[in-house]
């Protein structure tokens, strides 16, 4: 089969990047041809046989819209030139203007622009006006996308719900959930101080983007404070986070740990008692994953898509992201019961291990190779 990968970036410190580098090794480890059309890519593939890039380059252009625009607009060209050399070609979303045989929908901008955590619903300012106007144009431009798509991928159960909604029939899409690498999130145990953390303390782990509230950090230091002897460990850029600030407000900052943006995510994982992330939107919640993997429990919303895979046993799902005395609830059961925490990590980790990045890619070409 000779496959084409339309995307910004193939490689593994992305999310969409991920699933397209773990999708192109799986295929040229079947021995299919995979030409990848994008603007970055791990500089491993290019040395794989069988693999070939045509790189985009966007240049320098002030906005992330005008960005995707030309890059839509140069694949598309090059689509238009050399489409027909390929026996199936894979996009994501509205990436480019040309048809192909599989949209894999990462994100549904219209169920977004819908969504109460949508940034223009908290900020009714010139930046909210461009997420408005940048979400609105993605919205459309999708439902074009996916309408022209024989097979939809979606990466999650909601996602699939949200396409649904737009009018993409039922028998196109196909759910594949995102992965996890089990060989870099597993259980064990790490030294904190050595990664600057309190010992001896019961220790809870948050990470997302913390500049803006649709992760909803500031729900999990409202509960802290009724939470006593629980720290947080906080991984993300702090720079222009309201949420410090917040700390400070709640007199909980000596219990929360700033971390900022960090690289060593396992570790950190590792060395905590569980991960709390119950954000007001998503459309998997890879972190939840990778918490699992690292066999500690979960407490997430029911706006997490990866919370599909939980069950009782593996972590708590709560219904409404917003709602602090349940949260608080939660919180306090996995502070003070160390026992069932150990169990429910085990759990997890069994639970992660049947969602490896293989086995999601091994999903995506055994349906290519049937489309094909």
């Amino acid at each position: 089969m000779k496959l084409c990968i339309v995307t910004h970036k193939v490689a593994k410190g992305d999310g969409q990047g991920r699933v397209n580098y773990e999708v192109t090794q799986e295929a040229l480890r079947r021995g299919h041809q995979v030409t990848v059309v994008a603007t970055h890519i791990a500089e491993s593939l290019q040395k794989q046989s069988g693999f070939n890039w045509v790189p985009i380059s966007v240049g320098k252009v002030p906005t992330e819209l005008l960005k995707n625009l030309r890059f839509a607009s140069l694949s598309s060209q090059w689509l238009n030139a050399h489409g027909r050399e390929f026996d199936l070609v894979k996009v994501n979303g509205a990436i480019t203007w040309a048809s192909a045989d599989v949209n894999a929908a990462h994100f549904v901008h219209s169920a977004w622009l819908d969504s109460p955590a949508h940034v223009w619903q908290q900020h009714k300012d010139a930046y909210g006006l461009y997420q408005w106007l940048y979400t609105a144009l993605n919205a459309r431009w999708e439902g074009r996308a996916f309408a022209q798509a024989r097979q939809i991928i979606a990466v999650s159960a909601q996602v699939r719900d949200d396409l649904q909604k737009i009018g993409v029939a039922s028998d196109r899409i196909q759910v594949i959930y995102n992965g996890v690498d089990t060989n870099e999130f597993y259980p064990g145990h790490c030294d904190r101080k050595a990664l600057a953390l309190p010992e001896v303390v019961p220790l809870a782990i948050f990470a997302g983007d913390i500049r803006s509230s649709r992760k909803n950090l500031d729900s999990v230091l409202k509960a802290l404070v009724k939470v006593s002897g629980l720290h947080l460990a906080v991984v993300g850029n702090v720079t222009g986070s309201p949420y410090p600030a917040l700390a400070r407000e709640l007199a909980v900052d000596g219990r929360v740990h700033f971390l900022g943006y960090r690289q060593d995510i396992p570790d950190l994982m590792r060395t905590s008692d569980f991960l709390v992330f119950p954000s007001r939107y998503e459309t998997f919640g890879l972190v939840v994953l990778e918490a699992m993997a690292s066999g500690i429990p979960v407490i997430t919303s029911a706006a997490t898509p990866a919370a599909e895979l939980l069950d009782p046993e593996a972590g708590i799902v709560i219904s409404n992201p917003d709602d602090i005395p349940t949260l608080v609830k939660e919180m306090l059961y996995l502070t003070h019961h160390p026992i069932q925490r150990k169990q429910m990590g085990i759990h997890a980790r069994v639970i992660a291990e049947n969602h490896s990045w293989s086995q999601m890619a091994q999903h995506y070409i055994d349906r290519f190779e049937q489309l094909a």
